[in-house]
């Protein structure tokens, strides 16, 4: 399981209106979005996968030693699974365990980056999330949910032999930089959220995330902030739907995802790099600020069998011009996406649905990005992405 950016859909159902699920719950991954939702979701078991496919790249110009166009494509396909299941214990009660794939970052270079190292640059972090929840109705309109979330992660670095030189200095524990295979880390967090409908036409949901505390990646204690560390931001957000006709829902969220709460991610590259090794609390990171995501999602029901779904979702991207360097390993620049997709019941029992997410390309050029200790230039960064989606709802 591997992925370069977030998108922030839980299922296949969710992706075709994408992501947008805090006010409109769908199915049993819902739990992953808003564990409220679980209790209006009934008795139900769902199964997914989504093709993921990056197209990532970087170059770098005006540098005194290393110029060229690098592809970041060597390993292009990846299928992230998800699996969902709630249980009705009574009219008000739910019980679910919902499990899906997140992550952050993941390039395999087709060449060594000279800037970086001798042998191919790219680095792979996947996380499995597994999110045991209850939801309880207050009446028959609102609901409010809890969820644990226990995480495994898993990463490695490729390629970055430079910046591990003892004689460098760039890091506190050279010997656990790059190159050490796969590191693995586990961690908890919890999310809640609520969802209210008022009338039949229109509902309110809200829910948080809390930052998910890992253990530390000791394999990498040299290259990640806090001698290895990396937690999972927290994130809060709200959204409605809106049913304005029969068999039409139109629905949008809006999410916060903080990433300066975890210096791996946030702190920058410089002047950390030059003030505090790598591996240090201080350590240069990637630089990433935090981000809105906005979600905006239709469903409309074609017959009793079929719905069709689209969306559109816009987060603009956490990388600045400055932090374009350190960023190459990790070009997560993508803003907009559109999506698309349907569920056909094939039995009062069981239904399938697809999806399609693409994320338009996106360059973000450096400025004053590459330091004069490195030979001075720019890196720019490039980004697209296609995700197909497969998913088989069982209702009991």
């Amino acid at each position: 399981l591997s992925l370069t950016m977030p998108f922030p859909a839980k299922s296949v159902a969710s992706s075709a209106v994408a992501g947008a699920g805090i006010a409109y719950p769908q199915d049993a991954m819902a739990a992953g979005t808003n564990p409220a939702g679980m209790a209006f979701v009934g008795d139900r078991l769902d199964l997914g996968v989504d093709l993921f496919r990056p197209d990532r790249g970087s170059e770098i110009s005006g540098n005194m030693m290393v110029n060229g166009v690098f592809d970041a494509n060597d390993e292009q396909n990846f299928f992230m699974p998800e699996m969902g299941y709630n249980k009705m214990l009574s009219d008000q009660l739910s019980v679910g365990l919902t499990l899906f794939g997140h992550g952050g970052m993941n390039t395999s270079y087709t060449s060594p980056i000279g800037l970086f190292g001798s042998t191919n640059a790219g680095v792979d972090l996947a996380q499995m999330f597994i999110v045991p929840s209850v939801a309880m109705k207050l009446n028959e309109r609102h609901a409010l949910g809890l969820g644990v979330n226990v995480v495994w992660q898993r990463f490695k670095a490729e390629g970055l032999q430079n910046f591990a030189s003892p004689e460098a200095g760039f890091s506190s524990d050279p010997s656990h930089v790059t190159n050490n295979d796969y590191s693995s880390s586990t961690g908890f967090g919890v999310r809640a959220g609520w969802l209210g409908h008022f009338g039949s036409m229109f509902a309110v949901g809200a829910s948080y995330q809390s930052r998910t505390f890992m253990g530390e990646f000791e394999d990498y204690s040299g290259l990640f902030a806090e001698q290895g560390g990396f937690d999972i931001p927290s994130s809060f957000g709200a959204g409605v739907a809106v049913m304005p006709a029969d068999g039409l829902v139109l629905t949008a969220d809006v999410t916060q995802i903080l990433y300066s709460e975890i210096s791996s991610i946030a702190n920058p590259l410089l002047p950390n790099l030059f003030q505090a090794p790598l591996g240090t609390d201080d350590g240069a990171g990637f630089g990433w600020e935090d981000v809105t995501v906005f979600k905006f999602g239709a469903a409309y029901d074609a017959s009793e069998a079929l719905t069709l779904r689209a969306g559109y979702n816009y987060g603009g991207q956490p990388i600045p011009e400055s932090e374009t360097l350190f960023n190459i390993i990790a070009p997560g620049v993508v803003e907009s996406h559109v999506t698309a997709g349907a569920t056909y019941a094939v039995s009062d029992a069981v239904e399938v649905t697809l999806a399609y997410m693409h994320a338009f390309e996106k360059t973000v050029e450096g400025e004053g990005s590459i330091p004069a200790e490195f030979g001075s230039g720019e890196a720019d960064l490039t980004m697209s992405q296609d995700s197909f989606g497969l998913g088989v709802g069982v209702l009991f």
